[in-house]
Formats: structure tokens, sequence, C-alpha cells
């Protein structure tokens, strides 16, 4: 049996958290042990991964702060432990993990890329420190899971090591997340609108690279159209946030409607008409997008990570932070009408079905990790393998 160590720099809800969820509850337990730690708590998903069975171990480290105790604490559960590889999730955790893995003695150390070109600006002065660490110890990896081509194209760009790159794609649940024709019903009615309404919807926290100020200065060239309304769902989606409501048009206030972090996700992506991706930097793979398609939404996009090649030509792409564009596509979308859109919407599933179901990605990180396991001899072996899947996608 395989022990797979993860690290993560946090668990609270996000794109990384859940991808890691959904690979260790779908891993055969007979072939793989399972461990997760994170540096600071349980949050959210820690402990629904609790509850699904696995250890989740907590550093108690405070994300930004330099501290010793919690590069101990990792220490110790290493050396007691003993695990065949530890995966590392997300910047810091690759810095701490290579930096105490390798003190802890331990066989493989695989790093994770989930992002592509990240806007350092936006960021902690430590966050651009511990990029450029992590590309000048990239070597030091066995392996780097990256998650979008252009994340690796990005990377690779930095410093980071091209020959250490594996491409897995995200994965998802397509049982859980489908086409669900009561579910447009259901949010009307909890929203007090009519029947008539067209609803394009973005799930995605708050952040700078999301950019909202997008999505809302898009949504604010559909005054005229009074039956379309936006609905805004994740973490920082409330009437509290003012620096995300600055940007909403007053004469749009009935018609936005933000309903903060959401457990229902599966249920409230398939009410949508139109599903969005808005982000101006940074996307890998971008969860939301996979969701809707799986969910049988066409979705428009903008040009940012691997969105446009996982849409292909089942949705509509436009460059980021184009408010314009992205109101032309969307106006585009709806004139298409309601069977045009549910042919694309149907293809779009087709697509998540056959490229990114969590089943076939699942088998990949399975099929990496024992390759991991036999050493540098398969590194090219593992490279040529998984770019073939990502180019015939």
């Amino acid at each position: 049996m395989i022990t797979v160590f993860h690290l993560i720099t946090e668990l609270n809800t996000g794109g990384a958290e859940q991808m890691l969820y959904k690979v260790i509850t779908g891993m055969d337990r007979n072939r793989f042990r399972s461990i997760v730690v994170s540096m600071t708590d349980k949050g959210t998903v820690g402990g629904k991964i609790a509850k699904a069975g696995f250890p989740v171990l907590e550093l108690g480290m405070t994300l930004g702060t330099p501290n010793p105790g919690g590069a101990w604490r990792l220490y110790r559960h290493l050396r007691r432990e003993r695990p065949d590889i530890l995966q590392t999730w997300l910047y810091h955790a690759d810095l701490l993990g290579i930096l105490v893995g390798k003190m802890a003695a331990v066989r493989r150390i695989v790093w994770s890329v989930r992002c592509s070109d990240m806007d350092l600006g936006n960021y902690r002065l430590l966050t651009t420190v511990t990029l450029k660490i992590c590309a000048r110890l990239s070597a030091c990896a066995d392996a780097i899971l990256v998650n979008s081509e252009q994340g690796k194209r990005v990377h690779e760009a930095m410093g980071y090591e091209p020959e250490r790159m594996v491409f897995i794609p995200n994965g998802f649940d397509t049982e859980l997340f489908h086409a669900d024709p009561d579910a447009k019903t259901r949010l009307l009615s909890d929203l007090r609108l009519g029947r008539e309404t067209f609803l394009i919807g973005q799930v995605a926290r708050f952040d700078l690279m999301k950019d909202h100020a997008n999505f809302l200065r898009g949504a604010s060239l559909f005054k005229s159209r009074r039956n379309v309304h936006f609905v805004l769902a994740g973490k920082g989606m409330v009437q509290s946030n003012a620096e995300l409501v600055k940007h909403l048009d007053p004469d749009l206030h009935d018609r936005v409607h933000l309903l903060g972090p959401r457990e229902d996700i599966p249920s409230l992506t398939p009410a949508f008409d139109i599903a969005t991706s808005s982000s101006a930097y940074g996307e890998g793979f971008s969860n939301s997008i996979g969701e809707a398609m799986s969910c049988g939404v066409p979705c428009v996009v903008t040009d940012v990570g691997d969105s446009a090649s996982i849409v292909g030509d089942t949705g509509m792409v436009v460059p980021p932070r184009d408010p314009e564009a992205l109101a032309g596509a969307w106006l585009s979308m709806l004139e298409l009408g309601d069977e045009k859109r549910r042919e694309l919407g149907e293809r779009a599933r087709k697509r998540v079905v056959d490229n990114y179901g969590i089943e076939k990605v699942v088998g990949q990180f399975e099929e990496f990790y024992e390759k991991v396991i036999q050493g540098p001899g398969s590194k090219v072996q593992r490279k040529e393998v998984y770019d073939a899947d990502a180019t015939s996608l």
C-alpha cells in the first residue's frame, strides 16, 4: 500500500481543497492510504475529509507568518507516518513541504500548481518571495502536478523545472452535477421572480483575480433588459461587502442577487441560463465552469488559464477585463434562444463526461503516484503519458 501525505495551505472552501477531497475519496483505499495536513486548521473541507474516514491534522500556523513550531510539528508527523509520497498543494505548502520533507527523509515529494498567470502586485510580498524561492527549488521536487496547460507554460517561464511538470486536469462528479429541469423554478421561487426571468450566474469567492467588478460592469449594460437578472454565489457575495457593492450599479440593485456562500452548488448551478467566469488572471482550471458544463449550462468565460480550451466550442470566450465584450457574449447567448442554448449545454456536459469525469481523473492520480514511487527513471515517461492525455482533449 502507498501512503500519500497531503500537505495543503488551508482547508476552507476553494478549488484546490475540493479537488483534494475528490481525489482522496475517489482513490482505491486498498492501494492507497491518505493523510491530510492543513498548515492552519481543519476548515470546512477538513471536516468533510474527516467524516469520510481520513486522518486530518493541523499545524496551527497563521498564513503570512513564518512559524518554526509549525514546521517542527510537520517534521514530527512525517517522521512518525513515514509516507511514501508527500504531496503538497499550493505555493506555501510546496515550500514548507520541500524544506521539511527533505529533512524528514521523505521518499518522494510532489508539488501541485493550481493557477496560471498571477498578478503578484495584488498579493503580499511574502507570496512573491515564496514563488521565487519555489522556482529556484523546483528541481528538488520529484514531480510537479499542474492542472492547466497555461499554468505549466507560465511557471516554466518563471523558472520552474519543465521536466518535472505533469498535467492532470481537474475532475468532476458528473452524477452529482447534472441537468435539473426544476432547479430554475426553485431558484426563481426563492428569489420571488417570474418564470420569464433570464438568469446569468457566477459561482466564485470574492477575490481580485475573479474580477467581480468586470462582471458587474457587464451587468450594468443590461439595464434596458428588465427580465435579465444576475446571481452571484460564493464567499464574500453579500451586501455587507463594501468592496463588492461599490461596483454595483444603483439601477441594478433589484436585479443582482448576492447569495453568499452556498452548500447547495450542485442544486444551484443548473438553475442558470448562462454560467460565467469573469476572471482577470490566475485561473488554472476553473472548477465552477467545469461544474456548470456538467450541469448542461452553456458558459461565457474570459480567456484566462485553460478556460477557452475547457469550454471549446460549447461556450463563448471573451478577453479579460472587457465588460463590453462580456456583455456582448451574454447577449449573443441570450439571443440564441432556449433550444440552441440547450444544445450547447448538452455538448458541454458530454465534453466534461468524456474528458473530465472524476473517475478518469482519479485514475490518472493513482497511476501517477504508482509511477512516482518507481523513481527518477519514470519521469520522462510520466510527462509523455499525461501530455498525450492533454493534447487529445
